[in-house]
């Protein structure tokens, strides 16, 4: 009985909760995006996992805004963890853009690839991003991470958003829903292959969708805004309808969290998603990408303690 009481009592020392036996000790919350993304599916899945897998604790995923608003979150210490673009992290990170103080947050794991999206529909006269000008194009929710990458391309282009776009702020299930009711031209949305909001846009009867080539802003966005940028391709039929490869760009997203989440909370956290991967892929095939060889392709800003020593113990230093 003395023996019991003290593995309960060493429980509640090392997680820093006097709870009950054989409760979850340990409450995390996953910031993600709309219903209508990658962010918001895969996040429930990494919720899914660590509530399964990891013994003390229990994880929920958050609809939000996405990359913007969830860096506040963490910073705040208002969400545990978050799916973020690599640009916004670098810019919380940095007090630059939309945020007005450098926020405390860590990187936890590199991802996967979010592929720039600029949606319109045959018969809209909308043939290259420049076609743009004098339409009505939402550019993404406030807060998000599209809004920011969505901007930059545009300024690649020389594309004023505010004075050269009848400019709509919708999210991506928003914007699918009014390019299909005919209540804007065009719409950008960064995310996974595929988005389920894309697909069923270009599922609908009498609709075929047109992604924007957009390769060309890469190097300009890089010029300015550091290397964050990659060239990348939706490839042909990854739409209904999508015939032929879109060259367009790409930025990693991160799992971030704030400096002071506990190391061993967080090491146990990576631990189950990585040796769990195969039931996050079952999710979202976008999950393929969690992987200790792709830890160095997209975080510019530091990565958490726990995740240095989870990464190294696998053979992948990262700092």
């Amino acid at each position: 009985m003395k023996r019991a009481i003290g593995v309960i009592c060493a429980l509640s020392l090392t997680f820093g909760f006097g709870v009950a036996w054989g409760q979850k000790q340990v409450k995390l919350s996953i910031a993600t995006g709309g219903t209508g993304g990658v962010y918001y599916p895969l996040g429930g899945g990494m919720a899914s996992i660590i509530s399964k897998h990891v013994p003390y604790a229990e994880a929920t995923a958050e609809v939000t805004s996405a990359s913007v608003d969830n860096c506040l979150l963490v910073g705040a210490g208002k969400a545990d963890l978050a799916l973020v673009m690599a640009d916004s992290a670098l810019d919380a990170f940095e007090a630059k853009g939309k945020f007005k103080e450098k926020l405390p947050i860590r990187t936890a794991a590199v991802l996967y690839p979010n592929n720039m999206h600029i949606v319109t529909v045959e018969g809209k006269g909308i043939n290259k991003v420049t076609d743009l000008k004098g339409k009505r194009v939402s550019t993404g929710s406030p807060g998000s991470g599209t809004e920011v990458m969505a901007l930059r391309v545009l300024e690649a282009y020389g594309i004023d958003p505010d004075k050269d776009l009848k400019r709509d702020k919708l999210g991506a299930s928003e914007s699918a829903g009014a390019l299909k009711d005919g209540k804007i031209d065009a719409y950008f949305w960064v995310g996974g292959l595929p988005t389920a909001s894309v697909t069923d846009l270009a599922a609908t009867p009498g609709i075929k969708i047109k992604l924007l080539a957009h390769e060309d802003a890469v190097e300009k966005m890089n010029k300015k805004y550091g290397p964050l940028y990659v060239k990348g391709k939706i490839p042909a039929k990854t739409y209904p309808g999508q015939d032929e490869d879109v060259a367009i760009a790409v930025v990693w997203n991160l799992l971030i969290c704030n400096e002071k989440m506990k190391d061993n909370v967080l090491y146990d956290v990576l631990k189950a998603l990585f040796e769990n991967k195969a039931e996050l892929v079952a999710v979202h095939k976008e999950g393929e990408h969690l992987d200790p060889a792709n830890q160095k392709e997209g975080s510019p800003i530091p990565f958490h303690p726990a995740a240095i020593k989870f990464f190294a113990e696998r053979g992948v230093q990262v700092k």
